[in-house]
């Protein structure tokens, strides 16, 4: 039987929701260009016309991404790296597999694919805000290896009862935003973040094209429809002038600053950001300068054709704030409703990862993803080094591939710049009581109230490794695997769409929203593409 699979369905709509439906809008006319099989069946995939040309697309810009290699670990036992806890990465690469199309490589970087989905980690006890959660075992695309799963997870918070906001949302209404997936989207994903709000929220509104301007200052929360014809009378037109309107977006979140609550700008835009005056670093540097006051910058990726995808995601870092990019209402409603806590509460800064592998048991091993996370040994203790933050009842996953001391593969030694003191790794001198360990982790972060950070220590022994992993490490590989093939990766040993396919369908778990049966979908979907590219 032949079926057509639409926009909405693989974006997380189920047949079966029914009355539901009424919520979710296909945003764009659609046409099929493209037979899939998907679990034995044919269908075709609708996409939309004519906005994802070739030469529209090719004008989308991603930083370049160069893969960690594998590490030897006599010569180098420890690697720090940053939390990422973007998840803009999957969002993009699903909205380029609906396209028909093959996301180019640097559009995808691995550590979003993973932290995308929900993994079921421990909860922090009551002495920390962060839990740690680790696993190692076989690595499914090379049983030579294993694969060390890190799971980090903060507590959860009823968002009614969370500190009050001071949100000014900062939107792109530039001629390029006229597309019904851009301004169209903008205004009725905001909308949905609009109905969570109290009394004690404030909500501002800047805009940006030939100038900046100030729609709404400060209204209450409960003001909602104020908020909501102030978002309705908003129109596309105009060049861009993004400096500009972050310069305005800012002020107006410091005259209206909350003292122990959630101070954020939200910057919504395609990604044609000109930014005017100042130079995309001049305003990197602002936006790090002002995130020290308290004020943070959060980015809303929205439409194709002028994705400037390399500068939205480091304006978020440097402001301290999320990266996400809203491909449907469905995407809007999980990052803006589901995720609201972590999206906008931060509870953990400058959040950092370090671990120190035992070369008695650990020959050589590759952080997979996080390339531009990663960190020098010395900025782990240091304090003035920024790095990523983390939000209430947000989870950070991150991946290893390890060669084991025991394998007769030789190691090609990486040459490193690093000048590290010996005598103070953990592993210099082994002993009865680490000769065990297949490392210690550390992890450093900040109360958002303090100055200096605190440390978690976090060792595991070789006796841990388990031959029967977990439903979560098995799908949370098969993301990986499947990212490894997009990627080309050289790493990507057996790697092959079945295997990605089968391992991922065999550990859905409970699936909450559907969002692993939905990339099982897009993985057959990128199967067939990458047959007939």
């Amino acid at each position: 039987m032949k079926k057509v699979l639409t926009l909405v369905l693989l974006l997380g709509l189920s047949l079966s929701i029914g009355a539901c439906s009424k919520e979710v809008e296909v945003m764009k006319e659609v046409e099929v260009i493209k037979e899939v099989e998907v679990a034995g069946e044919t269908i075709y995939v609708e996409v939309p016309s004519p906005t994802t040309s070739d030469s529209v697309v090719s004008n989308e810009k991603y930083s370049e991404i160069s893969e960690s290699p594998f590490m030897a670990t006599k010569s180098m036992s420890v690697s720090t790296f940053s939390v990422d806890v973007d998840t803009a990465s999957y969002s993009n690469m699903r909205r380029y597999l609906m396209d028909g199309k093959l996301p180019p490589v640097d559009a995808i970087r691995t550590e979003e694919l993973v932290n995308y989905f929900r993994y079921d980690y421990d909860d922090p006890t009551e002495d920390s805000p962060i839990s740690i959660s680790t696993e190692v075992s076989e690595c499914p695309w090379l049983n030579e290896h294993l694969c060390l799963m890190v799971g980090l997870k903060t507590k959860s918070i009823d968002f009614s009862q969370s500190p009050a906001n001071n949100l000014v949302f900062l939107l792109d209404v530039s001629g390029s935003m006229n597309n019904e997936l851009k301004l169209p989207l903008v205004k009725k994903s905001l909308k949905m973040l609009i109905d969570e709000l109290r009394e004690e929220d404030r909500i501002s509104i800047v805009v940006y094209a030939g100038a900046a301007g100030l729609v709404l200052d400060g209204a209450s929360g409960n003001d909602k429809e104020e908020i909501i014809n102030a978002i309705d009378n908003l129109q596309a037109g105009g060049s861009t002038a993004g400096g500009a309107g972050i310069e305005l977006a800012y002020l107006t979140a410091e005259k209206l600053f909350i003292e122990d609550g959630n101070n954020r700008v939200i910057l919504a835009t395609d990604g044609d950001f000109n930014v005017g005056p100042k130079s995309v670093s001049e305003l990197e540097d602002m936006i790090a300068e002002k995130r020290t006051t308290g004020v943070y910058l959060s980015v809303l990726g929205f439409g194709t054709g002028n994705t400037r995808d390399d500068v939205m995601e480091t304006l978020a870092d440097k402001g301290n704030g999320n990266y996400s990019y809203i491909d449907s209402l469905l995407e809007a409603k999980k990052v803006l409703v589901e995720e609201m806590g972590s999206t906008l509460i931060t509870v953990a800064e400058d959040v950092k990862l370090q671990l120190e592998f035992n070369p008695n048991m650990i020959k050589g091993y590759r952080l997979i993803g996080y390339e531009n996370r990663l960190l020098s040994y010395d900025d782990f203790d240091n304090d003035f080094v920024d790095a990523g933050d983390i939000g209430y009842g947000h989870q950070v996953t991150a991946f290893y591939e390890l060669i084991t001391a025991s394998s007769d593969e030789t190691m090609s030694e990486v040459e490193t710049s690093e000048d590290i003191d010996v005598n103070d790794l953990k592993y210099h001198i082994i002993t009865e009581q680490n000769e065990n360990d297949l490392f210690t982790l550390d992890i450093r972060y900040k109360d958002p109230t303090a100055h200096s950070s605190e440390e978690l220590t976090y060792s595991m022994i070789f006796d841990e490794i388990t031959d029967t992993p977990s439903q979560d490490y098995l799908f949370a590989s098969s993301v990986i695997e499947f990212s490894m093939l997009l990627r080309d990766s050289v790493h990507r040993g057996h790697s092959s769409f079945d295997s990605v396919t089968e391992r991922a369908s065999a550990n859905l778990g409970e699936d909450s929203g559907e969002y692993r049966s939905q990339f099982v979908d897009l993985v057959e979907i990128a199967k067939s593409l990458y047959s007939n590219d």
